[in-house]
This record gives C-alpha cells, sequence and structure tokens, in this order.
C-alpha cells in the first residue's frame, strides 16, 4: 500500500472526454449472438494496424459470432506522447462507447478481454482501473488480461554505469509526458510517487480491476528487444537468461523453438566430448565478446556522431511534439473534449525525423548493460521484501485474498526467484521493487519467448508488420490462443 496516497487518488471518479463514435472496427455481418469483446491497444509511436496480425488471428480463431474486437483507435502516432493517465482515459472512454453502441444494436456483451501491447499494457491497465471505478467491471465478467512486451516496471536502465545514468536523464525527456512517466521521475497529482508506482498499489482502483480478470498473462522476449528488456516486461528482480545462445531451454511442446516454459526454463545440458566442450567454450567466449561490443557501441556512436550531426533534427523533434503533447493535454484539463487526432497534424518534416528518432531511442535504450547490486544491497533487499510481504498478509482480508489467482506466499517465492536464486539482483530502484512484488503478488502466467531470427523481436513477437523474419511471433500468438486466451 502507498501510504501517502490520498483517498481522491485511490477511489477517484474519472474524467472521462465525449469523442464523436468512431466506426467500430470489426463489426459482424451476421447475426447478434457475440457475447465477447476484446479491446486491443497499440504501444508508443503505434497505431492500430500493429495488431492488425493479432485481430485476424482472433477473428480467424473465433469468428464475429463468438467475439467482437476492438482495436483501440484513440492513441494515434504522436498522441502516445500524453501519458498514460491521458491514454487511459481516452481507451476506457472508447470501450465504454463500444459496449453502449453494441448494446443498441442488440448485442449482450457479458465477457471482456484486454491486450496490451508494449506502452500499451500500461495504457491498458490504467484503462481497467477506471472501467473498475464505474462499474463496468461488475456488469462484464473480466476474463483475459494479457501484455506483450509491457514495460510494467518502466524502462529506466539500473542504477550504475555512466551510460546507463545519461539514458535515464536524456530519454526521459524525448517523449513528453509518456516519456517521464516510463522513466519513473513524474510527480502524479501531487501524490510525490510516479504513475507506475500508483498503477501497482494494491488498494488503487487499478489493481482491484486488474485482479479481478480471470486469466492474467505476460510474454517477454529474452534477447534482441531493443524498447523493453526482460526484467521490466516479465516484471522480474532478475534476468535469468545470460547466455542464451548456450542455454538448453526447455520449450513448450508444440511451440519449439519459441516458447520457453514458464516453470522451468532450462534443462540439463547434453554430455558432450571434452574436445567439443572446449571449443564450444572458445566459441561461447568470442560470441560473448562480440555481443558485448555491439551492445555498447551503439551507444557510443550515439554520443560521438548522433548528438553533434542529428541533435538539431532530434531536439526540433522532441520540442515540437512535447509542445503539441502538453497543449492537447491543456485543452483536455480545460474540458475541450471533442478533440480527434487529425486536429493536430505534425509538418511533414517532423513526421520523417520522428522514425529516425524512434530507431535512435530504442538503439540507444537497447545498449544498456545490466547493472546489478553488491551482495550487501541484495540481502537488504531480500530482507525488505520478506518483511513487505508479511506485512501484505497480514493487511488483506480474506475476502480481498480470494481475487488473487495463487496465495501471496506462494506467487511471491515462485516471481521472485525461488529458480533463479542463482542469478544477481538487478540494481533496480525501491520502487521498482514494489511495482514487481506487487504484480507478482495479484498474479501473472509469464512466457519467456526466444526469437531467433528477428534482430527487433519487439516488434516480431506480435508479427507488427507482414516480415518472413517475423514468422515467430505467428508460434507466439498461437500458443496465445491455445493455452492462454478463454472465450
Amino acid at each position: 500500500m502507498l501510504p501517502f496516497a490520498p483517498q481522491s487518488v485511490l477511489e477517484f471518479r474519472p474524467r472521462l472526454d465525449y469523442y464523436k463514435l468512431f466506426e467500430m472496427d470489426g463489426s459482424p455481418d451476421g447475426g447478434k449472438t457475440a457475447d465477447h469483446l476484446c479491446v486491443l491497444v497499440h504501444g508508443l509511436w503505434g497505431n492500430p494496424s500493429h495488431l492488425d496480425y493479432v485481430a485476424s488471428a482472433l477473428r480467424e480463431r473465433y469468428g464475429a459470432d463468438r467475439l467482437f474486437v476492438l482495436a483501440a483507435q484513440r492513441n494515434p502516432g504522436s498522441y502516445t506522447y500524453d501519458g498514460i493517465e491521458l491514454g487511459g482515459e481516452r481507451v476506457a472512454r472508447e470501450i465504454e462507447e463500444t459496449l453502449e453502441q453494441l448494446a443498441e444494436k442488440g448485442y449482450h456483451i457479458k465477457k471482456l478481454s484486454v491486450v496490451g501491447y508494449s506502452l500499451g499494457g500500461l495504457v491498458a491497465r490504467y484503462a481497467i482501473g477506471l472501467l473498475q471505478a464505474n462499474g463496468w467491471l461488475d456488469k462484464v465478467e473480466p476474463v483475459n488480461f494479457t501484455t506483450f512486451v509491457s514495460p510494467h516496471v518502466g524502462v529506466r536502465s539500473p542504477l550504475k554505469g555512466l551510460p546507463n545514468h545519461i539514458w535515464n536523464i536524456l530519454g526521459a525527456r524525448t517523449v513528453s509526458m509518456s516519456g517521464r512517466q516510463m522513466f519513473m521521475i513524474d510527480d502524479f497529482r501531487g501524490t510525490g510517487q510516479p504513475l507506475l508506482s500508483l498503477l501497482a498499489d494494491p488498494n488503487s482502483i487499478f489493481m482491484r480491476g486488474l485482479a479481478k480478470f480471470r486469466h492474467r498473462t505476460a510474454y517477454a522476449n529474452i534477447v534482441n528487444d531493443r524498447s523493453t528488456v526482460f526484467y521490466t516486461t516479465a516484471m522480474s528482480k532478475v534476468h535469468p537468461f545470460p547466455d542464451p545462445e548456450n542455454t538448453n531451454f526447455n520449450y513448450v511442446k508444440g511451440y519449439e523453438p519459441v516458447i520457453i516454459d514458464p516453470d522451468t526454463h532450462v534443462l540439463p545440458h547434453l554430455q558432450q566430448q571434452p574436445s567439443v566442450l572446449e571449443e564450444m567454450s572458445y566459441l561461447s567466449y568470442a560470441r560473448k565478446q562480440l555481443r558485448t561490443f555491439l551492445n555498447v557501441a551503439p551507444f557510443y556512436v550515439f554520443i560521438a556522431v548522433f548528438i553533434p550531426i542529428g541533435s538539431v533534427l532530434f531536439l526540433l523533434n522532441s520540442v515540437v511534439q512535447n509542445q503539441l503533447s502538453q497543449k492537447r493535454i491543456r485543452l483536455y484539463e480545460a474540458g475541450k473534449t471533442d478533440l480527434l487526432p487529425g486536429r493536430y497534424r505534425v509538418p511533414l518534416i517532423v513526421q520523417d525525423v520522428r522514425g529516425a528518432v524512434e530507431d535512435v531511442f530504442e538503439n540507444v535504450n537497447a545498449s544498456q548493460g545490466n547493472e546489478y547490486l553488491s551482495e550487501r544491497d541484495e540481502e537488504y533487499t531480500k530482507q525488505v521484501t520478506r518483511q513487505r510481504r508479511m506485512s501484505r498478509q497480514k493487511s488483506v482480508s480474506g475476502d480481498e485474498k480470494d481475487q488473487w489467482s495463487r496465495p501471496l506466499q506462494e506467487q511471491t517465492e515462485v516471481d521472485s526467484g525461488r529458480h533463479d536464486s542463482e542469478f544477481p539482483i538487478l540494481a533496480l530502484t525501491p520502487a521498482q521493487f514494489n511495482i514487481i512484488d506487487s504484480l507478482n503478488a495479484v498474479g501473472f502466467r509469464k512466457y519467456p519467448v526466444f526469437i531467433h531470427k528477428a534482430r527487433h523481436s519487439h516488434a516480431a513477437i506480435i508479427v507488427r508488420m507482414p516480415k518472413d523474419s517475423f514468422s515467430e511471433g505467428k508460434v507466439v500468438v498461437r500458443h496465445w490462443l491455445d493455452k492462454e486466451f478463454h472465450i
């Protein structure tokens, strides 16, 4: 619990704006038999088309007579700069309007599922809190909540190391309010804490709404995710895959070699001849050195080349986007609620720059290495975690405990390192550790994903565009539909 959070923040009534109704995506052509609404929320710099493959896979699997798919449309492109709060309110309102429209057309929607991709997972969690506050989660049954590579613990790099410090300062200021919130340097509504901490407060409307979903699932890339690394997408205090190329993974049967078993990640290595082992050891060392160089190189290239040559365009884009975002936020706060994406057209030259900025942002973010706590700090962190767990168990009533998918003790043991105690704890902030503990307590089924063919696994995991190198993302979506999406 966050003792500083005022009651108005934990249980406030959302300030929702009223848009003209969009034409709904995916309206069934046949009868009014679909009783399940699935909402898809895209990520930063994204648009609804990024989730086209996911939407089409859902429709092909279940058909219009069983499932209605809504790809949220209110936060395209630069509108994702406006922050998780404003984005969440837009999505919540769009969901409410869709439910109302479907009811007017004769549908009887009884079930709700929500899917968030990247930043969309955080926006979706905020929207769920607003739906909880407005009573919608008592009118429909919350069934599935799924995130694909969502930065639940933010995107700030671990505390140690000069490149990490520089990136945590610069990166947070490139995408307006969303950047500040993802790097956790914002002060949400005067609480003195960042928004991501409030989203994970056990007593907030956001966690109460999240706990109502029968199934909560997270898919996390273990390599080549240039935007959101494993610790934040899998809500983990450790990085359990330091050398994936030389690891004998225990893949889920039928989904090899992409979906790693969430309970037992690895299997013992097969016995090899000594000469073979020596050769593998040498190759492993060489590959590790090459990866280290490739990981560090983008940061220094950025410092040496991009800043003197491209800084003017980069800063121009940031200034323009931040100003437009702040203007939208001010108008929104003032009650000017008829805003549509077409009202703010970005100059063409800046739109071109934005694509380059996205690539630079992701490449530099990917170059940040993991840093770890010292043994003393690690023991202190474990002690605080144990004390917090005991305190939480005492403070949660019996009725509330029934909401969680598993007992708090069991869930925390499984997700905080019972299988990963051999790995050092990452040098995250206390607020990040709190978020991990809280989300692990409510319970997520987490699937590590090993995408081999694409160097941009963040986009490949949902097949963000039709590319041959993204084909392994189809395995991820198929696994989700087969095992984790319940109609």
